[in-house]
């Protein structure tokens, strides 16, 4: 039996639907291994990551997890590193983790070429490892999308990209009751929660969270505990 022509771009589009859909969940391992959550955790432990930073929200944010007694990782923009270096030195000093989220975060980030993924990469390290004096180990892409030209990239500098498994959407909506909401459903051990240090509503939802935690005797810690692997190398 003759297939019909209008079949092909039918099932192009299908594909191409798969495509960005893989594409667009970190957690699928579509182009590249991510690190999403430790399954294996079986006790109440979970690790705070916030993109985005360093701003001047950052600062309350650092109050914050002081004040609760809990270390996070802030995935940074090179930018915005250049635009608050002692916001970043803050945030080492205190004993958080900093990692490469990019140098500019633009919305096109997904169409670059390796060749500009890779240059970008490496600006953001080179502004991060001026306070860690440490190789940088951690990326996460822009919105989570990931591309065969960031599997290459990363191929040429080595990093180990690091997902969530709790998406609070506190970049998209400033409902702070319906992130808070959608944060706590989401809680299990061996999480990665996924905030972000640049907005008021951010870092009122943070401390109502941080409470919760408290309350039902889960600790935070750093995601490199999480997940048995190392921010820096020497």
């Amino acid at each position: 039996m003759a297939i019909s022509f209008w079949w092909f771009p039918v099932i192009i589009l299908i594909l191409l639907g798969i495509n960005a859909v893989q594409s667009s969940r970190i957690s699928s391992n579509y182009h590249v291994k991510a690190y999403c959550n430790n399954p294996l955790e079986t006790a109440k432990k979970i690790a705070l990551t916030f993109d985005d930073g360093p701003s001047s929200y950052t600062v309350e944010i650092l109050a914050l997890l002081k004040k609760y007694n809990a270390k996070a990782t802030f995935f940074c923009i090179g930018k915005n590193i250049e635009t608050h270096p002692e916001i970043l030195q803050q945030i080492i000093a205190e004993g958080h983790l900093v990692a490469n989220h990019s140098y500019s975060h633009s919305p096109f980030f997904d169409f670059y070429n390796a060749k500009k993924i890779t240059e970008e990469i490496q600006r953001t390290d080179a502004l991060l490892e001026k306070f860690t004096s440490k190789k940088i180990n951690f990326f996460r892409p822009p919105y989570g999308v990931t591309t065969p030209s960031i599997r290459r990239a990363l191929q040429v500098t080595g990093h180990k990209v690091i997902g969530w498994n709790i998406r609070s959407l506190d970049g998209g909506t400033k409902n702070r009751e319906l992130i808070y909401k959608r944060i706590i459903k989401r809680v299990s051990p061996g999480g990665i929660v996924l905030l972000h240090d640049t907005a008021p509503h951010s870092v009122l939802v943070l401390e109502q969270f941080l409470q919760f935690l408290q309350q039902n005797k889960y600790t935070v810690i750093s995601t490199e505990e999480l997940l048995n692997l190392k921010a820096y190398e020497s």
